[in-house]
């Protein structure tokens, strides 16, 4: 198919703005089929090391998109196959390519050759700028570089930019024929050879800080982000960022300092395990660019919201998950604004008011029947039907405002959506004030405008709603967000339904939100995940778009690398499944004796802990289990110790009642099979209960028509009463310590005495069992 035909530009194929909206073929691009490489309309491929120079990548036609906010509309994808830039066209023919600046035309609501809202300079100055710029690209590099320079110094003794009082298209081509000096190696280059001239120094230094060359860059050198070879660009050694930790990509189009996230929660729960990848991305990205982070409460639903939710978010994001937003605001803050963008709509003809009942609106939009209100109700009926529900008048409830989109789309979600709904439910914040709210989909894409986010990070459950997002933003003239899709994650033998959740709590099922077998991050905190170990786990998966099932044993092995390294080591003993052992040589109780050992094996710096020693121990009774006289034993931490008397019970030579034995001094640890732990019997130890714990629900993924309820783990908790080491009583809530050989635990609730023991959560390894034997009474997971 032949291109689209327009007005070509000088300076290296540079682009040129065009009216129709969206990026088409210039005249002399030629116009290609590749049988073999299937390129998506308006998707854009740029070779990955573009050879010979930066001419060769589209920097120009991405500012211009940049700069016209219409790079949304593109795709930008690195592509080892193709050698020059490639384009797919809008209307699905064909494809382009093109040398250096790809020849495409972005949008423009002025003449062809102007940016919208910059230069109003005639066309034929600009032209012969860019003609100027275009002749320069057959000269040699240094050649260039001179007549560029001494071109510009003449021009700018007295001006900021080449053409009027703004940037204009002569700007971008005489920049774009010095190579695009906005990285620091080629800035550094171009800046060298222009060191004579102070005004053409000045012109360089100003567009190469400029934020949408600098995005035009960042989106030619690393396209959307999305593969291994996109890298991030260095502008500035003075903002040079940290090296993106394993499993991230660089996030598209995102530049240094000019990046702002939002994590929009709304406060009708607590937050859930569900929420950690949103919320982690979204600081990531806004810490590693050096941008801000957004707390924004989505408060549109007056019915199931509640100050004590809000409070819970912002606790558990300061204090559990160690996020610090830079600005928390409410969508109720915009209330006011949403309410007049809704007018505007009206009054443009973009929404009408419907009294549909709901079930009947829903089969309709499912069958793609319009409303009857939809083409019959004047914009001023329908202004004020939108004014009378807003003011709560009587019989107005069963009216909403809807967008007149499309109803024969295939996209559902466009098919004239509901906006406005009246709710009198006084508001936690703003009272009894507003008697109608907008939905999420109404007020999201136009908060996250004004508040100048610049990439709305959403799952890909939201994949058909982002387009009525952009519609929404279009329709009101907005400044537009880039989308960034990421997938959920989905966490095996979990619900994570604020409602299922809801009904755990209020069945009895579990003590409350902060219940350690809740998906609750109240919950798996107290579980004892530890958040670093949450972030890399969840980093690792990156923004990727593909969905992940999380596999609980894989998130807890993840977990034990970092307790493994921090917890200090203790002992214990079950209180009453344990067997005696004399050591005849061994100290008296009344000697009050002890060893000295290290907190941690590994790593001395620690600390160190006495244990005491007696001639009475107690072991557990699966380790003697076939025990013989001369056997020598380990008892870890303390020696050797050669057993001379086994007691077995009565009719029951398996079963070992007692031992006896002797200590001995410097034996060899390496010839003893077996390494236990132990207790000595004396009246100091500290009472203790280990609590494990199962999952809420028996199958690992429920599906969509499954009854949950069906599924409920009979079991979930289990407690055992062991005998530890005094030191245990030292121990304050939320420490994580291993007991040897039978695992980490994290305190719940500190020693107070013998009837309110220490209690000690266990928390998993990612094994599927104890390899020391010691298993618990519920599911090693």
């Amino acid at each position: 198919p032949a291109a689209t035909q327009g007005k070509p530009a000088a300076g290296a194929g540079a682009a040129t703005p065009a009216p129709q909206g969206k990026p088409s073929a210039a005249k002399g691009a030629a116009p290609v089929l590749n049988a073999n490489l299937s390129v998506d309309p308006l998707q854009l491929l740029i070779h990955p090391n573009a050879p010979s120079s930066m001419l060769d990548r589209p920097f120009m036609a991405l500012a211009v998109a940049v700069l016209t906010n219409t790079d949304l509309d593109l795709t930008v994808n690195l592509e080892p196959r193709v050698r020059h830039a490639l384009l797919g066209l809008e209307d699905g023919s064909g494809t382009i390519y093109g040398h250096g600046p790809l020849p495409l035309e972005s949008c423009s609501d002025g003449d062809e050759n102007e940016l919208p809202g910059l230069s109003n300079t005639s066309m034929a100055v600009q032209d012969a700028w860019m003609e100027y710029a275009q002749s320069l690209t057959q000269l040699q590099e240094d050649q260039r570089l001179k007549g560029i320079a001494m071109t510009l110094e003449h021009a700018l003794q007295t001006r900021s930019y080449l053409v009027g009082h703004k940037l204009s298209m002569a700007d971008l081509a005489l920049f774009a024929a010095l190579g695009w000096p906005t990285t620091v190696e080629i800035k550094e280059k171009v800046l060298n050879a222009l060191a004579d001239y102070p005004c053409a120094t000045r012109w360089v230094r100003m567009l190469a800080c400029h934020p949408a060359l600098q995005k035009a860059t960042q989106l030619a050198m690393s396209g959307d982000g999305s593969t291994n070879t996109a890298t991030e660009v260095v502008f500035d050694t003075s903002t040079t960022l940290e090296p993106l930790v394993p499993g991230m990509n660089p996030l598209e189009g995102a530049t240094p300092g000019n990046v702002v996230t939002r994590f929009p929660p709304e406060p009708s729960g607590y937050l859930h395990i569900g929420h950690a990848k949103a919320v982690l991305l979204n600081d990531y990205y806004a810490r590693h660019y050096k941008g801000r982070l957004i707390l924004r409460f989505d408060d549109t639903n007056p019915t199931k919201e509640k100050q004590e939710f809000q409070q819970s978010i912002m606790d558990d994001l300061e204090h559990l998950l160690n996020v610090h937003p830079n600005v928390v605001t409410y969508t109720s803050d915009y209330f006011g604004v949403i309410q007049q963008m809704a007018l505007k709509l009206i009054a443009d003809g973009n929404a009408f008011m419907d009294d549909t009942p709901q079930e009947q609106m829903k089969e309709e939009r499912a069958a793609r029947i319009e409303s009857k209100y939809r083409n019959t109700q004047t914009p001023e009926e329908a202004k004020q039907l939108f004014l009378d529900m807003c003011e709560g008048k009587p019989d107005t409830e069963k009216w909403c405002l809807r967008a007149k989109i499309d109803m024969k789309s295939d996209n559902g979600t466009l098919r004239d959506p509901v906006l406005y709904r009246q709710n009198l439910t006084p508001h936690h914040r703003t009272g009894i004030e507003f008697k109608a709210y907008p939905t999420y989909d109404l007020a999201c894409p136009i908060v996250d405008s004004i508040e100048g986010v610049t990439h709305a990070m959403r799952t890909t459950e939201y994949k058909d709603r982002d387009e009525q997002y952009q519609w929404i933003q279009s329709a009101l003239g907005l400044r537009r967000v880039q989308i960034h899709s990421f997938s959920k994650v989905d966490f095996q033998y979990a619900v994570l339904s604020k409602r299922k959740l809801t009904w755990f709590v209020e069945q009895g099922l579990v003590t409350g939100w902060d219940d350690a077998r809740m998906p609750t991050v109240r919950g798996v905190v107290r579980r004892g995940v530890q958040v670093p170990a949450l972030k890399t786990y969840i980093y690792s998966q990156g923004a990727s778009k593909r969905v992940v099932n999380l596999v609980w044993n894989s998130f807890w092995a993840e977990n034990k690398k970092i307790l493994d390294s921090t917890a200090k080591r203790y002992m214990a003993i079950d209180a009453t499944n344990h067997v005696p052992l004399t050591i005849t040589n061994a100290p008296t109780v009344e000697s009050e004796s002890y060893v000295e050992t290290s907190f941690h094996p590994k790593d001395p710096s620690i600390g160190k802990r006495t244990v005491r020693i007696a001639q009475n121990v107690i072991l557990e009774t699966i380790d003697v289990e076939g025990i013989e006289v001369g056997e020598s034993i380990v008892l870890m931490r303390w020696g050797v110790v050669k057993i001379t008397k086994v007691e077995t019970a009565d009719g029951d030579d398996k079963k070992v009642n007692h031992l006896e034995g002797e200590f001995v001094p410097n034996g060899d640890f390496k010839a003893c099979k077996r390494k236990l732990s132990w207790l000595a019997n004396v009246p100091d130890a500290a009472a203790v209960a280990l609590t494990e714990f199962d999952h809420l629900i028996t199958k690992d993924k429920l599906e969509e028509d499954d009854k949950f309820e069906d599924f409920v783990n009979a079991t979930t908790i289990a407690t055992t009463r062991v005998t530890g080491d005094a030191g245990l009583k030292t121990l304050q809530q939320h420490d994580i310590i291993q007991l040897e050989r039978r695992g980490f635990f994290r305190v719940d609730r500190p020693y107070m005495s013998e009837d309110k023991p220490i209690v000690l959560y266990m928390i998993p390894d990612g094994k599927a069992k104890a390899m020391s034997g010691l298993v618990g009474k519920l599911g090693h997971h």
